[in-house]
């Protein structure tokens, strides 16, 4: 952006840029003056604030517009219908809004960037693994609200009261020692989850937007610093703020949004020689979006109007397996000689068939017992397409074990693990 406005501006024409947050302007003015744009000719400013000065603003020859994807709100509109001889230039990482009003509305084309993979591949972004531990989430108790989103209320009914501690349990387990950002749903939940961590000797504070802005500046300062491990937040650090030293992400709430959960998901990726970033999720949004690096059709994600789907995948076939022991969950094409690529334990690979694509006249005499037996056995039916992570009982993990041909032992070792018996 800071060269298109440099250029712009050598050639005697005027620029206004538009961001709507403070952070991020001042980290801008300090690019632009860097880069040579001439600020005579220019016109930067959040957007909240050039909505209400438009009609006193000069008329720009370009309008850079960051974080485009609220572009289509009305403060947003008032500038840009106000100079409809402008170029404008829409800049996103997220190019995809909840709803069905999309881009298109402002936008009549979209130039697609180098991916994640690209970039990763290219060191501009650091690898990750992704762990998905077991949960007691229930999502069939989420609610959408009007923005999109789920409410705060169903996303507190939909997760347990154990997540607090199960958190900081699987933190340590997984990333142990790395410095974290915690994303949660309320004010609430964030001061339970730092108290959580402080109680086991893991420094960690609480941020969100009712937090005032020095107190705020002073935990930012203190985490850079690594004065603190755990920064746990509600509705903070998805865009602008510039928080290097991020090696592990843990998401504590679900979101309807794609664009929220790759801004979760991408807090974690500023690159370091030898890094590799975590992402615990205790939601199961990979269930609904996949991998944060997973190909997208963005030029799809522009269109206005229902979404085929809510990840946007090219390739939503892609199989993947979730670690029974360690919780990773990776392409199946990673598992080599049938062993978890991150703990080395055994893993199946299964391939994903509904029950009337089975051919019963080849199925060996096994599989048609065990057809018939899900059919019959309401429980059997209930685990049938679930994840570990999604067993909340003994019974389950037993009925679980059964459909996969697992040992016997084995549902007994995961119910120990979740803490539903005991010795």
């Amino acid at each position: 952006m800071a060269e298109i406005a440099r250029r712009t501006t050598k050639n005697n024409n005027r620029v206004m840029f538009l961001i709507h947050r403070k952070e991020v302007l001042n980290q801008a003015f300090e690019t632009f003056k860097n880069q040579g744009v001439d600020s005579s000719l220019l016109v930067a400013g959040m957007v909240q604030t050039l909505t209400r000065r438009v009609d006193k603003l000069p008329t720009p020859n370009v309008i850079l517009v960051d974080e485009a994807h609220h572009a289509l709100a009305k403060s947003y509109q008032r500038i840009l219908n106000k100079f409809p001889k402008a170029i404008v230039l829409l800049f996103t990482a997220t190019p995809h809004r909840t709803g069905r009003q999309q881009l298109d509305q402002v936008a009549n084309d979209i130039i697609v960037g180098q991916s994640i993979h690209e970039l990763t591949d290219k060191g501009f972004l650091a690898p990750f693994r992704y762990f998905q531990p077991p949960n007691d989430f229930n999502s069939k108790l989420l609610k959408r609200s009007s923005t999109g989103d789920f409410t705060n209320e169903s996303m507190q009914q939909a997760m347990s009261a154990k997540i607090f501690g199960h958190i900081v349990k699987q933190y340590k387990r997984i990333a142990s020692g790395m410095q974290a950002v915690v994303y949660t749903y309320s004010i609430d939940s964030a001061i339970k989850i730092a108290a959580e961590f402080n109680s086991e000797g893991i420094s960690a504070i609480e941020v969100d937007g009712m937090t005032p802005k020095e107190k705020r500046a002073v935990a930012v300062k203190k985490f850079r610093e690594q004065e603190i491990k755990i920064l746990v937040n509600v509705n903070l650090f998805t865009e602008g703020v510039d928080l290097p030293n991020v090696d592990c992400v843990i998401m504590a709430r679900p979101t309807a949004s794609l664009a929220l959960y790759l801004q979760f998901s991408m807090r974690c990726l500023n690159p370091r020689l030898g890094k590799t970033a975590i992402i615990i999720d205790h939601a199961n949004n990979f269930k609904t979006f996949g991998y944060p690096d997973d190909d997208r059709d963005w030029k799809q994600a522009i269109k206005s109007g229902k979404q085929k789907s809510k990840s946007l995948l090219k390739d939503p076939g892609l199989s993947i397996v979730t670690c029974d022991y360690c919780f990773a969950v990776v392409k199946a094409s990673e598992v080599k000689d049938g062993k978890c690529p991150i703990c080395g334990k055994p893993i199946k690979v299964h391939e994903a068939k509904p029950v009337c694509d089975v051919d019963l006249v080849e199925a060996s005499k096994e599989h048609q017992r065990l057809i018939k037996e899900i059919v019959k056995n309401d429980l059997l039916k209930e685990v049938a397409n679930k994840t570990v992570g999604e067993l909340h009982s003994l019974k389950e993990l037993q009925a679980y074990a059964k459909l996969h041909g697992y040992k016997p032992g084995w549902a007994w070792f995961q119910a120990k693990r979740k803490g539903l018996i005991r010795g």
